[in-house]
């Protein structure tokens, strides 16, 4: 699934407009291409809700070899209706 190309990337990626059975793919590739152009902090935008695709967001991050860091947006940044995560970057020889 590459339906990245679609839309643009600029650190900020907001799942309400995706199919919750895309989410699963969707993450990974979208963190791939902002770690291509040099973003290394990202905000997902997952809602409030029932707490169901936080769940599968904060899931998918858990496995990502390439995550740093990722935790519950704080208040102006969308509160637990968002995680930020830290992509880890990649060292210079």
């Amino acid at each position: 699934m590459n339906n990245i190309a679609k839309f643009l990337i600029n650190g900020t990626l907001d799942l309400h407009t995706f199919h919750p059975s895309d989410v699963k793919a969707l993450v990974p590739d979208y963190l791939i291409e902002c770690k291509k152009i040099g973003i290394y902090d990202v905000r997902i935008i997952h809602g409030k809700g029932t707490g169901v695709l936080r769940g599968i967001v904060h899931s998918v991050l858990s496995e990502l070899s390439y995550v740093a860091h990722f935790q519950l947006a704080g208040e102006s940044e969308g509160a637990w209706g968002a995680t930020l995560v830290t992509l880890k970057r990649i060292a210079s020889p």
